[in-house]
């Protein structure tokens, strides 16, 4: 990965266009070729990027961006849309390279996959009837926390999660969009369950037909008797 923190401007030109107009910057430049422009604030989320397969190539200005101030200039191409992002380099302030080497992936931290295990060890919480089939059910594009059966029969993909927002709607129902292709287990319906679900991530969840469950985690644990509290 390089690192380089510049004064520049940014254009993108493609499905829509954008300008990030002169300031100190931060651009992130990975392996893949994809880049993305970060500024001192507004969280995790860059201002522009470029997703790959894309290519990069470092042009040297013309006489009119060699006037304007402008140094480097870098064009970086998306192979599959030809979208454009072009990031005009005034000043370098940071430049460095570093080989972060083969990510092992995202783990459930261990609340999230102490969740899972008790889910599966009480799969009534789903609701009466319901049966377990399997833990960490593989698609081809990752692994449903839980895979239930309901009192019908039929198939029920779990996505668990501690705080449960919109990412995880998401998640959930491209699982569901893989899973229902598959006439072993289609029709599948879905569960978002969560210690806390957020107002817009629940909102979603039903507008799309997933059934939201929140899960009370000591309870589960047996530290909490929730029958015998008065609140």
């Amino acid at each position: 990965m390089r690192l380089v923190i510049a004064n520049c401007s940014v254009d993108y030109a493609g499905r829509l266009s954008a300008h990030l107009p002169l300031a100190k910057r931060l651009l992130m430049l990975k392996a893949d070729g994809s880049l993305l422009v970060h500024s001192d604030g507004g969280s995790y989320k860059p201002l522009n990027w470029m997703s790959p397969p894309c290519t990069v190539t470092v042009d040297e200005p013309d006489e009119l961006q060699r006037e304007a101030g402008i140094t480097q200039v870098w064009r970086v191409t998306q192979a599959k849309t030809a979208d454009l992002l072009i990031v005009s380099i005034h000043e370098v302030l940071h430049d460095s390279a570093h080989d972060l080497g083969i990510d092992p992936g995202l783990q459930k931290d261990g609340v999230e996959a102490h969740l899972q295990k008790l889910l599966a060890e009480q799969i009534h919480l789903l609701g009466d009837g319901h049966v377990l089939v399997r833990r960490e059910y593989m698609t081809a594009i990752g692994p449903v926390d839980i895979l239930a059966r309901d009192e019908r029969g039929g198939s029920v993909a779990v996505e668990l999660k501690r705080r449960g927002d919109i990412d995880g709607v998401e998640q959930l129902t491209r699982y569901l969009e893989l899973m229902n292709r598959d006439p072993l287990l289609a029709p599948v319906s879905g569960v978002f369950a969560a210690q806390e679900i957020k107002p817009q991530a629940r909102t979603l969840a039903e507008d799309r037909g997933i059934r939201c469950l929140v899960l009370d985690y000591d309870a589960m644990r047996g530290l909490d008797d929730s029958d015998s509290r008065l609140f």
